[in-house]
């Protein structure tokens, strides 16, 4: 059996009275969930960073046992070519062992550079390291604060809201597909997610511009649905809204 107009208005007032006791209990929660949800995010960004690091340590640190071992292979060599400079039987033998002698002397003189470098990178980062370290500790402190306080609030109102949504849901089904899309969508172009609203003192309750005495008298007639000429959203006279509240 096709719905009346005034049994549309009446299942679109009872489905937005729902939805605002949705919204209401969803609003004591505050900005908790996206802080939580900020303080997750800002953690795994850190600790990623920590990974990081920490890999640039190891690569700096096998760096320096690298040259190390270069600085251990070159003063090798310094000896081999210096005991042959015993054996030389000519200058032109002698200079190119002494230029052999002279080349492992640079790459010494670079691997100790390289170390200095790697060595000062090593106590910057380590600090870096340190200090994110440090600030994932305390976004984690907060983060489990912050979860406690959720918890706690959403414990003491989810079997209202579960119950709520189970109403919403009942509410839906008298809704005509068609209305119900168009409910929706305007629920969601408003902060307050009021898409159904009534007169009060002669304005929409929604946006509060004025309703002429016409459009309010149509409205009262419940004989066809009729929107807010200011922002769109559907208007219910005053009985029906009075009616739902008690």
């Amino acid at each position: 059996m096709e719905q009346t107009v005034e049994q549309k208005l009446k299942a679109l007032w009872a489905w937005q009275s729902i939805e605002t006791k949705i919204d209401k209990i969803r609003q004591v929660r505050g900005e908790l969930p996206i802080e939580v949800a900020d303080l997750e995010d800002e953690i795994a960004g850190l600790d990623t960073r920590i990974e990081k690091i920490r890999n640039e340590l190891d690569e700096l640190e096998d760096s320096i046992v690298k040259r190390k071992n270069m600085i251990k292979d070159a003063q090798a060599s310094i000896k081999k070519y210096e005991s042959q400079l015993n054996e030389v039987k000519n200058n032109r033998e002698y200079d190119a062992i002494s230029k052999e002698i002279e080349i492992q002397g640079l790459e010494i003189q670079v691997c100790e550079k390289r170390i200095r470098e790697a060595e000062f990178e090593i106590k910057n980062k380590t600090e870096a390291y340190d200090a994110t370290v440090k600030n994932v500790d305390f976004s984690k402190g907060e983060l489990g604060g912050k979860k406690q306080e959720l918890e706690t609030i959403t414990s003491e109102t989810q079997i209202e809201e579960d119950e709520l949504l189970k109403d919403v849901a009942a509410a839906e089904t008298q809704i005509e597909e068609r209305l119900l899309k168009v409910i929706k969508k305007l629920r969601k172009s408003f902060r307050n997610g009021l898409a159904v609203v009534s007169i009060e003192r002669d304005s929409c309750s929604g946006c509060h511009n004025k309703i002429p005495p016409q459009l309010q008298s149509e409205i009262r007639q419940r004989k066809k649905i009729i929107i807010c000429e200011h922002c769109g959203r559907i208007l219910v006279d005053e009985e029906i809204a009075n009616e739902e509240a008690s």
